[in-house]
């Protein structure tokens, strides 16, 4: 709470140094970012450079800025929104935190499942939610999909984070759209039956727990695998040598697809910079930043992944379209409560 106060102030001291200063509002874009990474900052400073519009820049966790945007209302100083997960911008889309913008740039760039029916948003990056299995104890011919984690065979030896997160709230959303809620339930469920431990840390905890051998394979995304084997830490860097990646449903649906995504906030003053923002960073050398910084798959299809997505081969992703994620929320929630996933 504290930490929502005080983004309140900041954004009452923007807004009322705006009013004070309409004419340099058209040289400046304010960005609301969940994301943390090094690449980010220097895709800031680019953008900076190349346009000369200047970026004030509010880092928090995407729950404070949505929270923040609707307390502020119609004298919010964001232009943009930036988070992980279209779980989330749909979350915000539908609290009327976002306008559509069109962009021909856009439109041929990113595919129309990885963004908004109603272009209020669009996906930045891919992240892939795959299987991480021990080299030593599995062989990749034992793993097939997503609904095979309810097999016996796995009881005792699955490692995935808690059912707050928001990755797996879309995992079971995705499930819920493509099957049905009584499978989705069925699955989360038989997940729950052959967990290793009661869920907690985050995706590269789970890894880190296959390399201690407290369970065999672990639900992850696909970026985590990559920061743990480029971190400076030699425990990380041995942990993901410890497993492999295994791209689930490859004769079915496809494996799920999640993103990093922004929309333009509903009452940016500069909407103009915030779509001369967002075509940037779907350009070719923007995107290569994000791939090759942060492991994170590009959705510019002229944009190649960095070197160790490339070693993981090729693979069908599942083509639903993101606002189900965000669709089926609540939905999955309940499920994850009904069937004791903590």
């Amino acid at each position: 709470m504290q930490k929502i106060i005080y983004l309140l102030l900041i954004s009452i001291f923007v807004v009322g140094c705006k009013s004070d200063n309409k004419k340099e509002d058209s040289n400046e874009l304010t960005v609301y970012t969940h994301r943390h990474y090094e690449s980010d900052q220097e895709l800031f400073k680019r953008f900076e450079e190349e346009s000369g519009i200047k970026l004030n820049i509010v880092n928090a966790s995407a729950d404070e800025l949505i929270q923040k945007m609707s307390l502020e209302g119609e004298q919010s100083p964001a232009d943009v929104l930036i988070t992980v997960d279209a779980g989330r911008l749909y979350r915000a889309k539908s609290q009327n935190l976002l306008q559509s913008f069109s962009s021909s740039l856009v439109d041929s760039i990113v595919p129309k499942h990885l963004k908004d029916e109603d272009g209020q948003w669009v996906g930045l990056t891919k992240r892939a939610r795959v299987i991480a299995y021990s080299k030593e104890r599995i062989d990749s011919t034992q793993l097939s999909t997503y609904e095979n984690l309810t097999s016996q065979e796995w009881e005792d030896r699955i490692l995935v984070r808690s059912s707050s997160n928001i990755y797996n709230q879309s995992l079971l959303a995705s499930i819920i759209a493509n099957k049905g809620q009584q499978s989705a339930e069925d699955w989360a469920s038989g997940v729950v039956e052959n967990m290793a431990r009661a869920p907690k840390g985050n995706d590269r905890d789970q890894v880190k727990a296959v390399a201690n051998n407290e369970g065999d394979l672990a639900i992850v995304n696909t970026y985590y695998i990559g920061k743990l084997l480029n971190s400076e830490d030699k425990n990380e860097v041995e942990a993901g040598k410890s497993v492999d990646i295994f791209f689930p449903n490859q004769e079915t649906t496809g494996t799920h697809i999640n993103v990093s995504g922004i929309g333009v906030a509903k009452y940016s003053p500069n909407k103009e910079n915030a779509v001369q923002f967002i075509e940037f960073l779907l350009q070719e050398k923007a995107q290569s930043i994000f791939a090759g910084s942060n492991f994170e798959y590009p959705v510019n299809p002229n944009v190649e992944p960095a070197d160790i997505l490339k070693s993981w081969g090729d693979f069908k992703e599942d083509n639903l379209s993101l606002n189900k994620l965000g669709e089926y929320n609540k939905e999955a929630v309940i499920i994850f409560d009904k069937v004791g996933w903590k």
